[in-house]
């Protein structure tokens, strides 16, 4: 299968917050950048696991963290997605993954 655009880009956007969480620590991160580590890590679970049992050993609180920075952004369709009970997230993961995506997008433009 060919990578969407927003999978490309969430694995890019992810890429460059890793690398400047490495270099520069987590309080560099906006919040913004914060959330969208939240998203690459179940997007990686995800889509190479097919669950979010591997998000939950690489970042343990990225569901309660993306919810809750979702909710500081205002960033409605995201915060209702990492507000699901796991399971059900897992179950309408890639149903508001583009969504999801177009939030991002827009706070890292604002």
């Amino acid at each position: 299968m060919i990578p969407s655009d927003n999978e490309t880009w969430i694995i890019d956007t992810g890429d460059d917050v890793i690398q400047k969480r490495a270099e520069q620590g987590r309080d560099a991160l906006t919040t913004c950048e914060r959330l969208i580590h939240c998203v690459w890590v179940a997007d990686y679970s995800m889509r190479n696991a097919g669950d979010l049992l591997t998000a939950s050993d690489l970042y343990a609180p990225f569901r309660e963290e993306a919810a809750q920075l979702a909710g500081e952004l205002g960033l409605a369709r995201t915060r209702a997605a990492f507000s699901l009970p796991v399971e059900e997230l897992e179950r309408a993961y890639f149903d508001a993954f583009d969504d999801v995506c177009a939030e991002l997008q827009a706070c890292l433009r604002t």
